[in-house]
């Protein structure tokens, strides 16, 4: 072992704190934590020198690939400049620019304007907090609480857990949060009593295809129904792309495969590219203009780092990429390949219970078995050079974008090898 990556876990392990992670699991001595030390395209390189896929695209976020030289270039130009001025009675060019663009990707009714903040979990919240204000300064107080869905996710601050739907994660934080309405299906929907539907403010959801819930698909369908039915009602329809957006599914947006223009649509993650924290909150100008008026309207909502001027830089550059080098047209062959891999590997792996997919997201459940987990398959897997992470028996792959077909190759492989491995 190398000494950087010696006292790199030394001091990991006597000070860092890991996010959903048992910590003694962390610190055992018979655990030795990977240290990632550079990245370059698809791959991942830790400090030994070892080379692994970037199988979950860093936690759903990277999509042009690492150490692409159009965004680090805009990155580096940009620190040169400057790295960080206020948002609040400031702005700068970049935001405005990029919130320009960001507007402009949704076709259709408009989405107008943009508030920026720090990450998935702001983003959500910002959404809610303008959903509640709204009510409040259009005459409807009453309506204060959220319908969202039984398992799913949409952060970790308190307001976004209180709408989440994961039990082990969010059981804990009910009492504080906000009033909520959980249901399983469009049926569900339909059923609420009439006294729910007037008294919700707005309904939330993770288009097309839940995260944290095994990667599962929803009916299609689903999401323009629920756009007809929150118009019908009042309620405002809250989309979390958080994790769909910038390309994953296809389209730049999930929304966009059932037309459906949302009243705020929640970015992170991809944002950048993945380089760098940032999130948007897109909604109507009808929603901004009930924050007009006297000083009490205003939102006031924010963070020392909203806008960042790094995190812009790296967000157009991004969006540049998407078009110099046409991702989501040459995305359109690799998603028919990535389908086809992920049928055969299921037809040839009797450990595959099912495989659930929506663009270049899947998820690979696996049959339970008292030796045999999601966890063990993917620490087989690092062993053949594909790092990714299971949600309980349910493999996560979501390569970057940019992933080649041969690099698909290269994760079939690897994970046919894995599974082959885990016997039984």
């Amino acid at each position: 072992m190398r000494q950087e990556t010696r006292r790199c876990l030394e001091l990991d392990r006597a000070h860092c704190w890991h996010p959903f992670t048992p910590q003694d699991d962390w610190c055992s001595t018979d655990f030795e934590p990977i240290a990632i030390a550079r990245g370059q395209g698809v791959w991942l390189f830790d400090t030994e020198n070892r080379r692994y896929f970037d199988g979950n695209s860093s936690i759903w976020t990277n999509i042009h690939g690492h150490a692409h030289p159009h965004i680090t270039a805009a990155i580096q130009r940009q620190a040169e400049t400057i790295c960080h001025s206020s948002f609040l009675g400031y702005t700068h060019p970049l935001a405005a620019e990029l919130a320009e663009k960001l507007t402009r990707l949704l076709p259709g009714q408009p989405m107008e304007r943009v508030f920026f903040s720090d990450n998935g979990s702001t983003a959500i919240e910002v959404a809610l907090k303008m959903a509640l204000q709204y009510r409040q300064q259009t005459g409807e107080p009453e309506r204060n609480g959220f319908i969202a869905f039984v398992n799913g996710y949409h952060g970790d601050t308190l307001g976004a857990a209180s709408i989440g739907g994961v039990s082990r994660f969010f059981d804990r934080f009910r009492g504080p949060g906000h009033p909520l309405h959980q249901i399983s299906s469009i049926e569900d929907l339909h059923q609420l009593p009439e006294e729910i539907v007037r008294s919700t403010a707005g309904l939330v959801i993770e288009p097309l295809i839940q995260g944290v819930n095994q990667m599962r698909p929803w009916p299609p369908g689903t999401l323009a129904e629920l756009r007809r039915w929150s118009t019908a009602n009042g309620i405002h329809l809250i989309l979390d792309e958080v994790m769909t957006g910038f390309g994953r599914t296809g389209k730049m947006f999930a929304c966009q495969h059932e037309n459906v223009v949302p009243d705020f649509l929640c970015l992170a993650k991809g944002l950048t590219g993945g380089y760098l924290p940032l999130a948007a909150t897109l909604t109507t100008q009808e929603i901004y203009d009930a924050f007009r008026g006297p000083a009490e309207n205003a939102f006031y909502y924010g963070h020392s780092y909203t806008a960042n001027p790094l995190g812009c830089a790296a967000a157009l550059a991004s969006l540049e990429v998407f078009e110099s080098e046409k991702t989501l047209e040459m995305l359109q062959p690799k998603l028919a390949t990535f389908s086809s891999r992920l049928e055969a590997l299921g037809n040839q792996s009797p450990q595959i219970k099912e495989i659930r997919q929506v663009g270049l997201i899947a998820g690979i459940e696996l049959h339970s078995h008292p030796t045999r987990s999601g966890k063990s398959v993917c620490q087989l897997a690092m062993k053949h050079g594909l790092s990714t992470r299971p949600i309980l028996d349910t493999i996560v792959i979501m390569p970057p974008l940019c992933t080649t077909e041969s690099e698909l190759d290269f994760v079939f492989e690897a994970l046919q090898s894995s599974l082959n491995e885990s016997g039984h």
